[in-house]
């Protein structure tokens, strides 16, 4: 029968067999200081411990406060980022560099989930402009008859 000393005992030794296992290879295949040693050993030890634990609690961070009502962020011309203030025809590659996406910047500002990503001019403009180059428009073929195949065929 595991009694809580012995499930104990059994969890540490695997710690330390895992510990030992990894420095081992560590400086089987790098060079390093007989001093750091002890600081490696110290430090995979933790790393082990510290997942053996389970994972931390997670606390659910508020909606950040906007310095702008985000009504003023919405221009007909540009969109204006909570992240940095600056104007933008589009957020979405901005967002990408500051390692958002659009939904995760929508919840850390607390925007609406239909918030824009892109100006409504900016929008219009690109979309006139895929319609006068005959995007979206449906072929204007008419549509065969469905008939009998002749016998040749």
């Amino acid at each position: 029968m595991n009694t809580p000393e012995i499930a104990t005992t059994k969890t540490s030794n695997d710690l330390l067999q895992m510990t030992a296992d990894v420095v081992t290879a560590y400086v089987a295949n790098n060079s390093l200081v007989r001093q750091d040693i002890p600081t490696l050993i110290e430090n995979v030890h933790k790393a082990f411990a510290t997942i053996q634990s389970g994972p931390a609690e997670i606390k659910t961070a508020e909606p950040l406060q906007p310095r702008l009502p985000i009504k003023k962020t919405i221009t007909p011309d540009y969109l204006i980022s909570l992240e940095d203030g600056r104007q933008y025809r589009t957020l979405k590659r901005h967002l990408r560099g500051v390692g958002l996406t659009p939904e995760e910047y929508r919840v850390k500002w607390g925007l609406p989930h239909d918030y824009p990503m892109v100006a409504p001019n900016y929008s219009q403009q690109r979309s006139q402009m895929a319609k006068s180059m005959g995007l979206g428009a449906q072929g204007k073929k008419p549509a065969k008859k469905a008939g009998r195949r002749s016998a040749a065929a």
